[in-house]
């Protein structure tokens, strides 16, 4: 059974900066896609980056340049390290891998 644990989140001021985890467990990840999604209040659920099992990343337009997706297959852990956060990215940030989703971590950008 996967289970995703997102840690990270928090009040940042504009322009700050941000590092989310997902620790995975229930099984070995190496060889399998994990994602980052986010939540703005009132809006649908929007992807954010990806990571492939085969080293490559893909991000949304809105983030590009600013967040940076690792994993650390040892450790089962996702990662998205956010920079220069605007007010946009005020959202609920959800860790997905083989459609399995976590609890979520609340990001708030605001000054």
């Amino acid at each position: 059974q996967v289970q995703l644990v997102e840690s990270g989140g928090g009040l940042v001021q504009p322009g700050g900066s941000l590092r989310l985890s997902c620790a995975a467990s229930g099984r070995n990840f190496s060889a399998t896609n994990m994602a980052w999604y986010r939540r703005a209040p009132g809006k649908e659920r929007e992807f954010v980056a990806i990571s492939g099992y085969l080293g490559t990343t893909l991000y949304n337009q809105a983030v590009k340049g600013r967040f940076t997706i690792s994993r650390d297959n040892a450790k089962n852990t996702l990662y998205l390290q956010m920079n220069s956060l605007e007010p946009e990215d005020t959202a609920i940030y959800y860790c997905n891998v083989l459609e399995c989703w976590g609890q979520g971590t609340q990001v708030t950008v605001s000054s």
